[in-house]
């Protein structure tokens, strides 16, 4: 009698369950595929379930007929050497963004100079291939740095909508793996896909925390260094074919970036904090004016927040409209019966003075640093003149 293959540590990724002998033959023929194998979506590999959507029956190598077809015509995966390949990229097929983030460029409060450059590095080449090749090839690395909240990820995501590629949303823990070996495959492997699903964009989000600065101070470890490794090799290959894949990083701390990584993301583009005119368009946007009530001030909105962030901005107006929401609230703990939910009022228009309060509760948090990003963008950034 032949045994029953042993799980490996991947059995949780692509494993398929099998039935009891003894459950119901007509539940086993409606809910089991020919193997015997259970056909729930969640224990189905992620291929076959691409596979299955659609509601049709022609399928031919994981391609649907439809609006896609001419897309998916192809295999989703490529041939890989080994299985352990496959089950790799089945994993990493799970950061693919499906569908568009719906973030537009207008949607992005200043920042045009960010943004011009992004058009002009990603945009463009996808839209007008026939003028950027030969020496204006689109350049394969783009490195967004600047203060924590300033937009850098709102700003990758209006390039997957406007490009519309298949979009990576790599991190950290999507590529690091604790088995030995298996980081610097993970990193192979999500280049392999995307040269497959060219063209595509790989977003590295907080890059820094993938490749700082290699053998510093001897702390670090065989694994880290053979990860960068693999990932310098691999973006060097990239600059080298003719695929349209992107690489898209992000990271707040430019200045712990190794010099090879700095040197293979060819565009730097600091997003800084807003200027005084986008600080006024996210406040009108985030405070509107409500008719019949009194003006907010907004002049005063702008003067006092210089040095704050986007995300600085959204929470001075969030503390702004907690305001009328305390008052409220003082009212309605007062009393000692609770109000049926369609009986309570509603909540009042926010006032000046809820400004004002709101500006001194709330403090901004990357302004210390602006001059350390100034520095780092005079010495290797990209610029628009």
């Amino acid at each position: 009698m032949s045994e029953e293959p042993s799980e490996t540590r991947w059995s949780f990724l692509f494993g398929r369950k099998r039935l009891p002998e003894s459950q119901d033959p007509q539940a086993e023929s409606a809910s089991n595929g020919p193997n015997g194998y259970v056909k729930n979506p969640s224990d189905m590999a992620i291929y076959e379930q691409f596979g299955s959507q659609g509601g049709s029956s022609n399928h031919s190598n994981g391609s649907s007929n439809g609006r896609f077809n001419e897309r998916l015509r192809k295999p989703i995966f490529p041939t890989f050497e080994s299985a352990d390949m496959m089950n790799l990229a089945e994993s990493l097929s799970r950061d693919i963004i499906r569908g568009s983030p719906d973030i537009s460029w207008e949607s992005i409060k200043g920042l045009e100079s960010a943004k011009r450059l992004l058009k002009e590095a990603v945009v463009m080449p996808i839209k007008y291939p026939k003028y950027f090749t030969g020496l204006l090839s689109p350049w394969k690395g783009i490195l967004l740095f600047g203060p924590p909240g300033t937009g850098k990820t709102m700003l990758a995501k209006a390039v997957a909508t406007e490009c519309n590629t298949t979009f990576f949303n790599i991190s950290a823990s999507s590529v690091v793996s604790k088995w030995r070996g298996d980081s610097e495959k993970l990193i192979k492997v999500l280049f392999e896909l995307a040269r497959h699903n060219a063209p595509s964009t790989i977003f590295l989000d907080e890059i820094d925390a993938i490749i700082s600065h290699r053998g510093e101070g001897r702390s670090e470890h065989e694994a880290s260094r053979r990860l960068k490794t693999e990932l310098l090799i691999q973006m060097d290959g990239l600059m080298q074919t003719n695929e349209l894949v992107f690489v898209l990083a992000a990271t707040n701390l430019p200045w712990e970036l190794d010099a090879a990584m700095l040197r293979r993301l060819e565009k730097r583009i600091l997003v800084p904090l807003p200027e005084a005119e986008a600080r006024r368009a996210m406040f009108e946007e985030l405070l509107p004016v409500v008719p019949g009530e009194e003006a907010l001030p907004y002049e005063l909105l702008v003067e006092r927040t210089e040095g704050f962030s986007g995300s600085d901005i959204r929470l001075v107006c969030k503390e702004a409209a907690m305001q009328p929401l305390r008052r409220l609230m003082t009212v309605l703990e007062d009393r000692e019966e609770i109000m049926p939910e369609e009986e309570l009022p509603k909540v009042g228009a926010i006032k000046p003075e809820d400004i004002t309060t709101a500006l001194r509760n709330t403090r901004p948090s990357a302004h210390l640093h602006a001059h350390r990003y100034d520095k780092f963008n005079d010495d290797y950034g990209s610029h628009v003149l």
